[in-house]
């Protein structure tokens, strides 16, 4: 690997690891880069569903080889998928996506907009999707996007043309631009949002085609292409000693969480987008056909656009700090033109290449990553100039209140470090994704602030501007509040600075299942958010359920500290269900919500406060067997719901499995596709199969077709499909009801699927061997039975079940039918003789 090609993919992963919060420290060859960015006034928005859609490739060609501005609108965060990083799901699966997208754009220079269009799963047609988004917010959201972001050229990911052939939301994203690009310039529409913005017309809409649109490479060949544009977005970046192709691979291996990880291509590739409507292309090698992209495009430009075009030609790689005067004059000029939208957003892009040919540092790091209200808090600035350019530091402040006056003069290098305080507002809302903070419905986040609209994350609660002259023009330059620290094994680290709650409560257990009429002992936890946190806490609980004691104090001397209350609750006789949450009352003010970390190391520490609250099950359940192994997939809770109802649950990996092993245990459950993650499992399989032949039951839960580490996922012929049921809804029919796995122990009814999340299953086969047994019969509206959800197959004295139904997301939802489901699946051949009375009644 040359050196520019290793210092630049040092660079990017330094952006996008745990030191994502770090400032930059940027190249004179980065510093040129954004001064051709800055010479060209043109802009593409990229159109999509999910977090995963977004074609890196031609996001990446159009920033980096173009230079237009360009920014990705994903319609939702991508809340209804998997996690195979960790057990977060639906809203924090959100926020580990949103950033994950941020990494994204960070390394293929693109910008990220989002609307408020819940994640809810997966949707067969746009009429269902339209049903469940709120059509007119979702498009207003779309309309919004393109009139702040204002781009010249929209691309969409997918054809607006073809409802009914892929995800309703892929399809529904498409129709929205569409019908946006017309409604954006309408000013009888959504007229709320001129407050904020302006009306815009861009000039041409595409969409992102490809062969597998048309079925093969084959066929592609063969149409008509006078519609078409191509790129060839292999191109190669001697700046950055990277392809295209390499530099998108980098951006999309961000989405770990999606298992995106991927090599790097490089090489000559076309892509290929079609004209839907706008302005006629001519020129079909230029997307901005027709469209002035230089500084003349707007009034009083062209003085603007001479500096700046002469300090692109002249650029001294050596010092960039002796174009600073120039720049300077550009900057001045600028802010004597008239066109808002562009005077914004080239100031901003000035400002920032001014501070980087100066070497200019500025930070401010608080003493802890986060404070609560009416906190004092340290606060160290540090001021650095690295070049001969005459800069002063005249004051520093920040909202709340801080003015310090300075006028100290920034000397080639000399590192100007100093503290200070900042008093965090008594009634400063905690840091917390915007879109979370109330409560939305299945299909939209409510979002009531109209300027939070759109934004990929909450704006920081503090900054500190340093106001400064360089060459005697005044600049004014801000930096969000952070904590830099270091730790031995990883050194400097960086968290962004967050408010949190004087307290916030946690219940471990978001679902609790109670076997029996018998008390339960359930721990609270509390965090202090400030120091000497005194007070009370309860426990509320739903009707006919009790709790002692009624009420506890709280007292924790230091903020950071928690601590653990016990609570004994006692259920209902009778079945019953219902919701418990904890109430902390502190010096008058009541906190209900709980406070989560997610911390990796490919994205920014992010901190959550969501509503504390755990779902309560008086069950009447069955079982038989006590010993489960697990071996655990993308991320699930499974195991430690196996655990709510009395099972005995061991987290097995694949190099612990053998007969010795597996001969401790009743039955052995296959985590969530596992098969598509775990590549030692194919190895596995006689050892597997033989527990089963001797009497003991191997349980597996779905796996995608794609990337499959095995086709031998059955001791017989068993052939996965994208087969699933989505309506959560849909009729369950029993196809043959006196199967044990319906009676024993538990009697299965159609009641037990009621209240199912999101979906009834997935990914479930559509051919198998006669060995199997078919349950459940199956399927989404208009559409044929599907009867592969539930298969059972006796091998030897032992059972081999595959199952597509969403167990994964039942149980967290507590759904009591789950629950007894899973449990006659891992009670079957338990019982022999009874068994098989059953089911030959």
């Amino acid at each position: 690997m040359n050196k520019t090609l290793l210092s630049l993919t040092i660079a990017i992963f330094s952006l996008c690891y745990g030191i994502a919060q770090k400032p930059t420290t940027p190249s004179s060859v980065q510093i040129y880069e954004s001064i051709q960015k800055l010479n060209f006034l043109g802009s593409v928005l990229y159109v999509a569903a999910h977090p995963d859609d977004e074609n890196t490739r031609l996001i990446s060609y159009m920033s980096n080889h173009v230079k237009a501005r360009t920014a990705y609108l994903s319609l939702t965060r991508g809340d209804g998928g998997q996690n195979l990083i960790g057990p977060e799901i639906r809203e924090l699966l959100g926020v580990i996506r949103t950033q994950e997208l941020l990494a994204a754009r960070r390394v293929d220079g693109g910008e990220q907009l989002f609307t408020r269009a819940n994640d809810f799963g997966y949707s067969k047609h746009p009429e269902e999707t339209l049903n469940i988004w709120n059509k007119n917010e979702v498009l207003g959201d779309v309309v919004l996007a393109i009139r702040k972001f204002k781009p010249d050229v929209i691309i969409n990911r997918f054809d607006h043309r073809t409802p009914g052939t892929t995800h309703g939301h892929h399809t529904t994203s498409a129709m929205l631009s569409m019908e946006a690009f017309d409604l954006a310039n309408d000013n009888s529409a959504y007229t709320d949002q001129l407050n904020q913005t302006s009306l815009w017309q861009p000039k041409r809409i595409f969409y992102n085609t490809s062969w597998w649109r048309y079925g093969s490479v084959e066929a592609f060949e063969k149409i008509d292409k006078s519609q078409m544009l191509h790129f060839n977005i292999g191109t190669y970046y001697p700046l950055k000693g990277l392809s295209n192709n390499e530099l998108a691979a980098l951006a999309s291996s961000q989405h770990l969480c999606q298992g995106f990880g991927r090599l790097s291509q490089r090489g000559s590739e076309r892509e290929y987008i079609e004209f839907l409507k706008g302005k006629p292309i001519q020129n079909k090698a230029d997307i901005f056909d027709g469209i002035d992209t230089s500084w003349n495009r707007i009034k009083g430009g062209q003085n603007i656009g001479t500096i700046l075009e002469q300090v692109e030609k002249n650029f001294n790689f050596t010092d960039p700090s002796t174009h600073i005067p120039e720049l300077l004059n550009a900057y001045q000029l600028l802010q004597n033109i008239d066109d808002e939208h562009w005077k914004t957003q080239k100031s901003k892009e000035l400002k920032t290449i001014i501070a980087m040919c100066a070497g200019l540092y500025l930070e401010a790091s608080a003493e802890n990553n986060w404070a609560s209200p009416n906190e004092q808090v340290k606060v160290t600035l540090e001021a650095l100039n690295r070049s001969n350019v005459t800069i002063t530091l005249v004051s520093i402040n920040s909202a709340n209140g801080l003015n310090i006056s300075k006028n100290m003069a920034l000397k080639n290098n000399i590192k100007h470090t100093f503290e200070t305080s900042l008093k965090v507002k008594a009634h400063q809302k905690p840091t917390s994704p915007y879109w979370l903070n109330e409560k939305g419905s299945l299909g939209m986040y409510t979002v009531n602030n109209p300027e939070l609209i759109g934004q990929p994350e909450t704006p920081r609660a503090y900054s500190i501007a340093f106001n400064l002259t360089i060459n005697e023009v005044p600049l004014t330059i801000s930096k969000a509040i952070v904590h830099r620290f270091s730790k031995p094994d990883k050194g400097e680290l960086y968290r962004p600075f967050e408010i949190i709650p004087e307290a916030s409560a946690k219940i471990n257990e978001k679902v609790i299942i109670f076997n029996s009429d018998k008390s339960h002992d359930i721990n609270m936890i509390i965090k202090a958010g400030k120091d000497h946190l005194k007070g009370t806490v309860e426990l509320c609980l739903p009707n006919h359920w009790n709790v002692f004691p009624k009420h506890q104090k709280v007292d924790i001397t230091h903020k950071g500290e928690e601590q653990t209350f016990t609570f004994n609750v006692t259920p209902p006789k009778d079945e019953s269900e219902g919701y418990i949450s904890p109430l902390v009352r502190i010096e008058g003010k009541t906190f209900t919500k709980e406070l989560i970390e997610i911390d990796y190391d490919h994205i920014p520490f992010q901190t959550v406060l969501l509503p504390s609250e755990s779902k309560v099950v008086r069950l009447n359940i069955k079982k038989s067997g006590e010993n489960i192994a697990y071996i655990q997939g993308a991320g699930d809770v499974v195991p430690e719901s196996l655990e709510q109802i009395g099972y005995h649950v061991r987290v097995i990996s694949p190099e612990d499995i053998s007969p010795e092993t597996l001969s401790k245990f009743d039955a052995i459950v296959i985590g969530v596709r596992a098969y598509n993650v775990i590549e030692d499992l194919e190895y596995k399989h006689d050892d597997l199969f033989n527990f089963v032949a001797h009497g003991g039951n191997m349980i597996v839960q779905y796996n995608t077709s794609y990337r499959l580490k095995t086709e031998a996922l059955a001791p017989y012929h068993l052939h996965l499909s994208r087969d699933r049921v989505t309506d959560e809804k849909a009729e369950v029919r029993f196809l043959t009801p006196n199967h044990p796995v319906l009676n024993y122990p538990n009697k299965i009814t159609k009641q037990d699927f009621d209240g199912w999340t999101q979906e009834r299953g997935l990914y479930f086969p559509d051919s198998w061997a006669k060995e199997f047994t078919p349950i459940l019969s199956m399927n989404d509206k208009n559409e044929t039975p599907k009867e592969g959800s539930l298969l059972v197959a006796k091998y030897g004295e032992g059972h081999y079940i595959y199952t597509g139904l969403s167990f994964f997301r039942e149980f967290p939802a507590g759904v009591s039918g789950a629950y007894r489901l899973f449990a006659n699946m891992l009670s079957l051949g338990k019982d022999k003789m009874l068994q098989d009375k059953q089911f030959n009644d």
